[in-house]
Formats: structure tokens, C-alpha cells, sequence
């Protein structure tokens, strides 16, 4: 015991930077258990948010539901470009070219940055007009417009939270991702309830307060990850010339992103059709698919942090020229991974009511909720080996391979059956929720199919 706790208090301070060498289980293990930790705590804000913002009313609950549906697709570019961060800085970061992987850092930031201004002025503009396409109703907007203006148009920190956090998993500094996300998530959870509710000397802000609370705990987040960076204390350093337009690296940068952003836009995009779907069923249907999505995304994201490890092991032992062992993490991962949401399959199976009734108090919302939740996660143990599989793909430069895949499981198949089942014959929302599992099962298949024929060792970046 005494040495398993050494470990994790070494996995968690980040002083063991070498992952291409040695036991590849406690490579895992130093890697995952921060970029665990880090999700965990992007998980508990997922659900600590809809918990406060479930206290004003269903209405809200949408407005923050069909936001957020929208919102994916400023995630999206900002993983794709992550992406393309975390599959350069980790292939040079093992070829042990420091510098070089200092100036891909670099000139990912200046991409971000440019796209995040473009998105936040286009949807601060159109906030209205993005929840009315979603079908809202008039009330929703009317609570919800402040809400999704807040968020669009301070989009950068999400940007740049997530690509700053890749660039140092990408260096193997998976523990000042870990403390930057705590930060700016821990900052988030605090203030919500005082913007929110208008406690102390705090104006109550209603919905729009849990934005103000998000923009202010995830910008307190990227000072902190700008100041490790800037001052040195990351194995990724900074000069003034990097950030000098390198034309040819964007360009790569781009081709890259192009894949990830486009690979996970394709997701966001089935979201926000799945979303509309369920919304022709009310309001009430609307909250509780929300209330089930956040707690889904509470036990997925940390599934997404060995993921994440996975992609930089890969990443890493490419670099050192080390295919097999790049290959063998993989698949470690995601057993372990597929232990983990087995388990979290059989507790939320049994213990749905009394999950969702911790959200809300109404019979509709909870009976939808309830639903929604048994049903995807009969698919978990699926989504374990695809979500490790395809984040390998990426950690190896081929942002491709899952856009072709994500492409066809969740456009070809997801959307059309989903419409078929919940509308056409007539299972209402079930039918939404047995096409998300089934189109995330094909993909897991697919991905363990595509990931033995090893061409992703291959791949140049």
C-alpha cells in the first residue's frame, strides 16, 4: 500500500517525465492519473453547473442544455487543434527536439487564438437566432440569450484551456494540466452559486451568472497555465521568435487540426441533430436528456484522461521510434478503461432514479432522465475501446482515420436511425437513445478493426 501511494504522490507532482522507456503500466499509470484527475474535476463542474442551474427551473435547464449542444462546436476546433498540439509537441518531445516542439506549441496558440475571435463575434451576434434554430421557445431565450452571449463571446478561454492543457500532455507535464483545469474548474464551482443566486454582496444573475462564473474560473485558469509556460517551469519554453507566423508549420498544424476539429465537429454535429430531435418532445423530455448527458459526460471525461495518456504514450514512443511499445499502451488502456465504465454501467443501470432525482424533483423530467440514462450506458463498455482507439489515432498524427470513421457511424447511421426510430416508428425518444448506443458501438468495432492493420505507425508529422 505504502508503495502504491508513493507512486500515485509521483504520478500526481509530475517529477517522472520519461514514458519511452520501462514498465509500460507504470507509464500509464503516471500519465492517466493526473489527466484523471483533470478530467474529473472538468466532470464535477459539468454536473455541479446543472445542478445550481436545475434551482431556477426547466426552462433554464434548456437554455443551458441547447447552449451547450451549440457550444460543442467551439469545443470541437479547439480539440482539433489540440490535437494537432498534442501529436507535435509529444512526436518531438521523444526525438528530444525541445525547441522544436516549443515552436509548434507556439504557433498552434496563434492559431486558436485567431479562430476563437471569429467564433466569439459571430455567436455573441447571433446568440438569439442560434437557440431559436434549436427550437426553443420564447421563454427559453428570453432566460437563456445572456447565457449563450457570455459564452460565445468569451470563447477564448476555453480555447485556449484546452490547447495549452494538450501542449503540456503532449510534454509528458500531464500534472500542470491536472493543476491548471483544478483551478480554473475548482474557481467555477465556487462562484456559482453566488452569481447565480446573488449571495452576499454577488448580484443575482440568474442562468447568466453560471457563465459569468464559467468565463472567470477558467480565465484565472489560462493566466496560471500562461505563467508556468512563460516563467519556465514546464520542459516546454518560450521565445519571442516563436511566435513569429511560420507558414509552412501552420500549414501542417492545419492539416492536422483539419482532421481533429472535422473528426469531432462531425460528433458535435450528431449532437446537436440528436438534440433537436428531442426537443419536438417537450421541454420536460429536453431537461432530463440534459440532466443524463451531464452525468455521462461525469464519468466519460475521466475515461477521456487514459484516453488522453494513451494518445501521449503514443505520440511519444513513435518519436523514439518505438511502434510496438506505442501499440501495446494502447491496448492496455483501453482494457483499463473498459474495467472502469463497466462498473460505472452497473451503478448508474441500478441506481438511475435516484441519480437523476438528485437534478430535479419533477416525475416528467426524472422518468426522461432516467430513460435516457439506463439506455446509453448499456453501450459503455463499447465507448471504452473506441474513445482510447481513436484518441490513438490522433496522438499519432492520423486525425483522419476517426473523421472517416466518426463520419460514417454518426452521420451515415446515428442520425438517419435515430429519426427513423424516434419519429418514424414512433419510440419517441428511445429511439434517440438505442441509436446513440448503436452508432458508438459500430465505431468501436471499427476502430479496433482499422488500429490492428497498423498503418497509423506510419504516419510523419
Amino acid at each position: 500500500m505504502k508503495k502504491l501511494l508513493q507512486t500515485l504522490a509521483t504520478a500526481i507532482s509530475g517529477t517522472e517525465k520519461e514514458f519511452t522507456t520501462g514498465s509500460i503500466n507504470r507509464a500509464i499509470l503516471m500519465l492517466s492519473v493526473p489527466m484523471i484527475l483533470e478530467m474529473v474535476m472538468e466532470a464535477l463542474f459539468a454536473v455541479v453547473d446543472i445542478y445550481f442551474v436545475a434551482r431556477i427551473g426547466e426552462e433554464a435547464i434548456t437554455a443551458v442544455g441547447l447552449t451547450e449542444v451549440v457550444l460543442t462546436l467551439i469545443y470541437a476546433t479547439a480539440i482539433g487543434i489540440s490535437m494537432a498540439a498534442t501529436a507535435l509537441v509529444s512526436r518531438r518531445v521523444g526525438e528530444q527536439k525541445l525547441r522544436h516542439a516549443g515552436l509548434a506549441a507556439a504557433q498552434t496558440i496563434l492559431l486558436g487564438v485567431g479562430l476563437s475571435i471569429v467564433l466569439g463575434l459571430l455567436g455573441f451576434t447571433f446568440a438569439g437566432d442560434i437557440l431559436r434554430l434549436m427550437g426553443s421557445e420564447e421563454s427559453v431565450i428570453e432566460i437563456g440569450i445572456g447565457y449563450t452571449r457570455i459564452l460565445f463571446g468569451s470563447n477564448i478561454v476555453i480555447m485556449l484551456l484546452f490547447l495549452l492543457n494538450a501542449i503540456f500532455r503532449g510534454a509528458g507535464d500531464a500534472s500542470l494540466a491536472m493543476q491548471s483545469l483544478w483551478l480554473a474548474n475548482g474557481l467555477n464551482i465556487l462562484l456559482d452559486p453566488l452569481f447565480i443566486f446573488g449571495i452576499g454582496p454577488f448580484p443575482e444573475m440568474g442562468v447568466q451568472g453560471a457563465a459569468v462564473a464559467t468565463t472567470i474560473g477558467r480565465g484565472t485558469g489560462v493566466l496560471f497555465q500562461l505563467y508556468i509556460l512563460f516563467k519556465g517551469r514546464s520542459i516546454i519554453q518560450f521565445s519571442p521568435h516563436h511566435f513569429r507566423i511560420r507558414w509552412g508549420l501552420i500549414k501542417r498544424i492545419v492539416a492536422i487540426a483539419a482532421g481533429g476539429t472535422g473528426q469531432f465537429l462531425i460528433g458535435s454535429a450528431s449532437w446537436i441533430f440528436l438534440m433537436r430531435i428531442v426537443s419536438v418532445f417537450g421541454t420536460q423530455v429536453v431537461a432530463g436528456y440534459t440532466i443524463a448527458i451531464r452525468i455521462i459526460i461525469f464519468t466519460i471525461l475521466p475515461s477521456m484522461g487514459m484516453a488522453n495518456a494513451a494518445a501521449t504514450l503514443v505520440g511519444q514512443n513513435l518519436g523514439a521510434q518505438q511502434p510496438e511499445r506505442a501499440a501495446t499502451s494502447v491496448w492496455r488502456t483501453a482494457f483499463f478503461n473498459m474495467l472502469f465504465l463497466l462498473l460505472v454501467s452497473i451503478l448508474f443501470f441500478t441506481l438511475a432514479p435516484q441519480v437523476i432525482g438528485l437534478f430535479s424533483e419533477a416525475p416528467e423530467v426524472v422518468g426522461a432522465g432516467v430513460e435516457a440514462l439506463r439506455i446509453i450506458c448499456i453501450g459503455y463498455v463499447f465507448f471504452a475501446y473506441g474513445m482510447v482507439i481513436s484518441q490513438s489515432f490522433n496522438g499519432a498524427g492520423d486525425t483522419r482515420t476517426p473523421t472517416i470513421i466518426n463520419f460514417f457511424c454518426f452521420w451515415m447511421l446515428e442520425i438517419p436511425l435515430a429519426y427513423f426510430l424516434a419519429l418514424y416508428l414512433e419510440m419517441g425518444p428511445e429511439g434517440v437513445y438505442w441509436a446513440l448506443g448503436i452508432a458508438n458501438t459500430l465505431l468501436a468495432i471499427i476502430c479496433i478493426i482499422v488500429f490492428r492493420q497498423g498503418h497509423w505507425k506510419k504516419i510523419q508529422v
